[in-house]
């Protein structure tokens, strides 16, 4: 859903006051309260951010789709998919002879990663167990996929989060499951950079609205 990045200083400013159980940290009329809000508006994309990459899968929303305009599978049918430059979290992917959708990514430094090199089908990936991996390439940050019955598969679905970012409407993107935690984690945030002890308590009530 998208909210507006006003209304959710509002929100995250109700929530420090809320725990802080005692005189307010903002103050109608204060004036450090201008400078505040400042610091509450640049930490909502990186409290987004955090809270969609921690979130289980169930708390997020559909994604955005990423085609298959840049496919390239190799005749062994092992290939690659370069990603959007604003890709942040995979959510699903599958290619059109696969058994199953892939929804969580490994990396390289995932030891899985290095099976994937091998020849033989039964060690990597293969259509009815696939392995998707998001690496860094010299075409960019890609999607490699492991692999199909050959080199004529298409993409079937493919879906990812995208860097959160305030629009030009004053507008950003957050699951609807996870807004609350995000609330709380940009509360953490602000509050870790005035150096206010509270941060600490407002990243556990975050994380604990994760589970």
């Amino acid at each position: 859903m998208t909210v507006q990045a006003e209304e959710m200083c509002r929100a995250v400013k109700v929530a420090i006051d809320m725990n802080r159980g005692d005189e307010p940290l903002i103050m109608e009329g204060d004036t450090d309260t201008l400078t505040l809000d400042e610091i509450i508006y640049a930490k909502l994309a990186d409290a987004v951010r955090a809270v969609e990459m921690e979130a289980p899968l169930t708390m997020l929303e559909s994604g955005h789709d990423f085609g298959d305009d840049n496919v390239f599978i190799g005749e062994d049918g092992k290939g690659f998919i370069i990603l959007p430059n604003d890709f942040m979290r995979l959510i699903s992917f599958r290619m059109s002879d696969w058994q199953r959708t892939i929804y969580e990514a490994i990396s390289e430094s995932d030891p899985q990663y290095a099976l994937q090199s091998s020849r033989f089908k039964g060690i990597c990936g293969n259509p009815e167990k696939p392995v998707v991996a998001v690496v860094r390439r010299s075409e960019g940050k890609v999607l490699e996929f492991y692999s199909c019955k050959s080199d004529t598969a298409t993409v079937a679905q493919a879906t990812y989060l995208p860097i959160p970012k305030i629009d030009r409407d004053g507008g950003i993107d957050v699951a609807e499951d996870c807004y609350r935690a995000a609330v709380y984690r940009a509360a953490s945030l602000a509050l870790a950079s005035v150096g206010d002890q509270l941060s600490t308590s407002m990243l556990e009530i975050s994380k604990s609205l994760l589970q």
